[in-house]
């Protein structure tokens, strides 16, 4: 017997973790290779140095993104995915498949 409280519950956590605009873009530029900060901002057209920061910064805190400072002269910050965050990528590359899908299924319909 299915528990739909508990199912519901999984839902909202999982909108939640990847909620707005910018989070799943943000992991699929983490996980193509994009580290340095501004290879990630060039990497999403449309996001402004204000979100992204914002949006690493809640990543980090989350446990999705593990940022590192190196003590060069300029000061270089790399990110990369966690293995937790890893953990979602079977999903991002699934709503990829599944919006290519949708994609073709509405452009036939017109």
């Amino acid at each position: 017997m299915r528990n739909q409280t508990e199912e519901l519950r999984a839902l909202q956590d999982t909108l939640y973790f990847i909620g707005g605009k910018w989070r799943i873009p943000v992991i699929n530029a983490i996980c193509n290779g994009h580290r340095r900060f501004r290879e990630i901002e060039r990497s999403i057209p449309g996001i402004t140095t204000r979100m992204l920061s914002k949006e690493l910064k809640e990543m980090e805190l989350n446990n999705l993104v593990k940022r590192t400072v190196y003590a060069d002269t300029p000061v270089l910050v790399e990110y990369e995915p966690t293995t937790y965050c890893r953990t979602f990528g079977k999903i991002i590359q699934e709503m990829i498949r599944w919006g290519r899908q949708h994609r073709k299924t509405i452009l036939q319909q017109k």
